[in-house]
């Protein structure tokens, strides 16, 4: 597969997606960094990251509350395969699967702690080893990134990270009593449109919401893709790789067919 094109895996899902707007649920699973467990939750696909100039490396984007579990999973100090993971994906209206191999990194705000973590490892990805992550070497427009991902969600989703940590016992927060006093919507402050009380409140909430809001960046080099829509069943795996072809030579996607 060419390496000045997009992979044939990621026209699928685009493919897919242009028909089926809101089949956006992806599973990534990880490894328990306490015990050999595996850890497995549901995400939403927010959108490709590609580079002009490298189309056959597109990054994956998703979200989570930089609290949660998984994020430790993802940034263990002590291995160096950490941040491996895979997505699973089952796109029904096409009846295609999608497992994604990919390596894992978190976008937290610039003031938390783990900022620095991804710091080093952006300044340690190499393009020559084919990561797609460093075809954006620019620290300030991760974070840019991170706060255009989180604008774009919905008031009420945006409240979801106001909320005490995730996973941690109710009775600790208040119970239901306590629960139903936090936000249920996070509106964009607006000066204009909102009384002062109103912006001060919108204003207190976005700035909470959006130091818990993490972006997460999938840099895939392995896809398994299962068709089951078509006459008959079909499979392939793609790998990345280094090509040499005719027309010149870089990273692109190894293509192998395989029994379904």
């Amino acid at each position: 597969m060419s390496s000045t094109a997009a992979p044939r895996w990621k026209t699928a899902i685009e493919s897919a997606l242009s028909e089926y707007k809101n089949q956006t649920v992806i599973q990534i699973a990880t490894t328990d960094n306490t015990r050999p467990t595996p850890r497995v939750r549901s995400h939403i696909f927010r959108a490709f990251l590609s580079h002009p100039a490298h189309p056959a490396r597109p990054l994956l984007l998703s979200s989570t509350d930089i609290r949660t579990p998984k994020v430790a999973q993802l940034t263990s100090p002590n291995s160096d395969s950490s941040n491996n993971a895979e997505i699973a994906w089952w796109i029904a209206g096409t009846q295609q699967q999608f497992r994604v191999l990919a390596r894992v990194y978190i976008v937290p705000a610039p003031a938390h702690p783990l900022h620095a973590h991804f710091k080093r490892q952006l300044a340690a990805s190499d393009a020559e080893s084919g990561a797609g992550l460093a075809l954006f070497p620019a620290l300030a427009e991760w974070e840019s990134q991170r706060t255009r991902t989180f604008a774009a969600m919905s008031a009420h989703m945006r409240a979801s990270w106001c909320r005490p940590t995730p996973g941690t016992p109710l009775a600790l927060s208040g119970g239901p009593e306590g629960a139903a006093r936090w936000p249920t919507r996070v509106p964009e402050p607006d000066r204009e449109r909102m009384t002062e009380d109103e912006y001060a409140e919108a204003k207190r909430d976005w700035e909470k919401a959006l130091s818990n809001f993490a972006l997460v960046v999938a840099d895939p080099y392995e896809v398994d893709l299962v068709d089951l829509g078509g006459e008959r069943d079909r499979r392939w795996r793609f790998v990345k790789k280094y090509l040499k072809e005719e027309n010149g030579e870089g990273w692109g996607w190894e293509e192998e067919e395989l029994v379904p």
